[in-house]
């Protein structure tokens, strides 16, 4: 059965299976929105310009010109030092033992940092802050003050800020909440900001992370590492055989 055409410009006949090449060149994330007979339109109209500008270039004799058989020379040597390249990083491969023998060769890259997980209600003066803390300690829910008083946006969620870790917050915040006891409010502490009330709610101390839960991405880190150090042993390799002098 032949493929349904699409258009038909300068004498090339616009097919489906040429839009669905185009379609496959692109990643598989954009390839889902490709997919769409909106995009498909948008897809026939490129290749519309292209064939358009193909057969331009056709009448024109680009093609005899100096500048393009030196840039099209230029994209070959490219193409095959690039492919050169390739075959050779293409080879390498990481076993799980690898990754393993190394993650328990270097138990200290493998350790969560310490997290606290806390909520905050920012105001501008110290006197508020002091006033809310007191409506708090008579009852008042600290989400309810959150939503009521507090200036930043987290007040939506009930001044919940989730978990962070040392180096994400203002210092004077940081240390306050690392310092804080969990269920109790600190404060008013006064930051750049303004002045914060911070219940903490949680602490995740510092603990070791275990091989399943990195063993995927520190294999493809480890392997981009091998491929990495074999390349640059190649290159080496290949200096000694083929000459390099350096100047400048």
């Amino acid at each position: 059965m032949s493929e349904k055409i699409l258009a038909v410009c300068a004498g090339h006949e616009i097919t489906e299976k040429e839009v669905k090449d185009l379609i496959a060149n692109y990643p598989p994330e954009q390839q889902i929105y490709l997919s769409s007979p909106k995009a498909q339109d948008e897809l026939v109209e490129q290749l519309i310009g292209f064939h358009l500008f193909s057969k331009m270039a056709e009448e024109n004799k680009i093609k005899e010109s100096r500048e393009y058989k030196e840039t099209l020379a230029k994209m070959e040597n490219e193409l095959a030092s690039h492919m050169a390249a390739t075959s050779v990083i293409d080879k390498v491969t990481l076993t799980e033992e690898e990754a393993k023998a190394y993650y328990d060769a270097n138990p200290n890259q493998f350790v969560s940092e310490k997290q606290v997980k806390a909520k905050h209600i920012l105001v501008e003066t110290e006197e508020q802050g002091k006033k809310i803390l007191e409506e708090i300690a008579a009852g008042k829910s600290f989400e309810d003050a959150a939503k009521e008083y507090s200036t930043c946006p987290s007040k939506e969620k009930g001044g919940d800020l989730g978990y962070f870790g040392k180096g994400q917050m203002v210092p004077e915040f940081e240390k306050a909440a690392f310092e804080g006891t969990v269920g109790e409010v600190a404060g008013p502490i006064q930051t750049q900001f303004g002045y914060h009330l911070i219940l903490v709610e949680d602490i995740k101390e510092e603990q070791a992370v275990s091989f399943e839960d990195i063993r995927e991405n520190l294999m493809d880190k480890l392997l981009q590492q091998k491929k990495q150090s074999v390349y640059l042993e190649k290159v080496k390799e290949l200096e000694g055989k083929y000459g390099v002098e350096r100047k400048g």
